[in-house]
């Protein structure tokens, strides 16, 4: 069987999405309040959608939302991955993370997002990496803050004020 995993840290397992995780996204997009600042939760369609879309970006960028999972229980915990993203014209990528409500507050989206910052630089060898947080959504903007990246601009986007965030790699 083939190797699906992409990354790993201390504690997690980032690993390629598939059809099979269906179920595992839809804890998160059809719970309400974690779907706070997405124009809405999602339903089993709209969530295979979502899959097929993160596959495409793979197939064309070699990236995309990764399946984030538990080291050593292999349970689901969210999402998080780089995503090619078009900002004022330009295509940029962006480290996005959605976790499962039960596990907010340990950690895990920090720690999926500097694994996701560090192979960005370091792998992709881009020089800018960004991530789009509704301006409401403070747990999202500390996780960009914990991982390096200063608020650049706030702009209009899905329908919403979106804060733009950024960080640029060390160049020797």
């Amino acid at each position: 069987m083939e190797d699906r995993t992409v990354l790993t840290t201390d504690r997690l397992v980032l690993r390629k999405m598939n059809d099979e995780d269906i179920g595992n996204l839809m804890e998160i997009f059809s719970d309400p309040v974690a779907m706070e600042y997405y124009p809405s939760t999602k339903n089993e369609d709209q969530t295979r959608k979502w899959i097929g879309w993160t596959l495409n970006n793979y197939a064309d960028y070699g990236v995309g939302l990764w399946i984030v999972e538990d080291k050593v229980t292999g349970d689901f915990l969210g999402q998080c991955g780089i995503v090619p993203q078009e900002l004022e014209g330009v295509m940029e990528m962006e480290i996005g993370y959605l976790f499962a409500r039960r596990v907010w507050g340990n950690g895990y989206a920090t720690e999926a997002a500097i694994a996701c910052k560090q192979y960005g630089f370091k792998v992709l060898d881009v020089e800018r990496l960004i991530s789009f947080v509704d301006v409401r959504n403070k747990p999202s903007a500390k996780v960009a803050e914990r991982i390096g990246m200063t608020l650049e601009k706030t702009i209009h986007r899905w329908e919403k004020v979106v804060s733009v965030y950024s960080v640029c790699s060390v160049r020797e």
